[in-house]
Formats: C-alpha cells, structure tokens, sequence
C-alpha cells in the first residue's frame, strides 16, 4: 500500500506541488526551509547590488552542492576499501609464505 500524498512547497516565493511519501515530509519541509533562509540571507546582503532573485536562487544553489560535494568527498570510502583489499591480499601472502594458515 502506497503511503503518498500531496504537498505544496513554497520554494522562494512559489508554491510547488509534490507528490511525496509520508515518511519524507519532514526532510522535504526543512529543504524547502533551508533554502528559502539562504535565499533571504543573500537577499538582504546584496539590497545595494543590481541583483535579481534568479541570482540569489543560484548563489543558494551553489552553496548547497558545494557542501553536498565536500560532504560526499569527506564520505568516499572506495579509497579505503581498496586499501584494505591490498592488505588483505599482503597479509594472505604473508600467511602463506609462514606456513601460519595450515595451523588453522
């Protein structure tokens, strides 16, 4: 049984539809939030500047998948898991070159 409703997210000043599970509302709802508070930050550090809510959506943007890329890198652990790989085969070899594994 789908658990899916209808939403209206209001996203810099417009209101969008959305057809969510209930179960992401809460983290869809704070999105929205996040946004629509890094959008007015912008806005009212650039009143002086000729600059258009179009501007400020992009500056938002940007800084959203700058932290989203900072944290995917902080997070990658292919490096690690190759690592160990090695490791793992080092220590095999080590093994059997020790005759330690017919211990076993």
């Amino acid at each position: 049984m789908e658990d899916k409703f209808t939403i209206r997210v209001n996203v810099a000043d417009r209101y969008y539809p959305l057809k969510i599970d209930r179960s992401d509302e809460e983290k869809i709802r704070k999105a929205a939030r996040l946004i629509n508070e890094k959008v007015a930050q912008y806005k009212s550090r650039y009143t002086d500047r000729d600059k258009d809510f179009q501007d400020f959506l992009a500056m938002a943007a940007l800084q959203f998948v700058i932290k989203l890329i900072d944290s995917e890198n902080r997070f990658e652990v292919a490096p690690i898991v190759d690592e160990l790989d090695e490791l793992n085969e080092w220590l095999d070899e080590y093994l059997e070159k020790s005759n330690i594994r017919s211990l076993k």
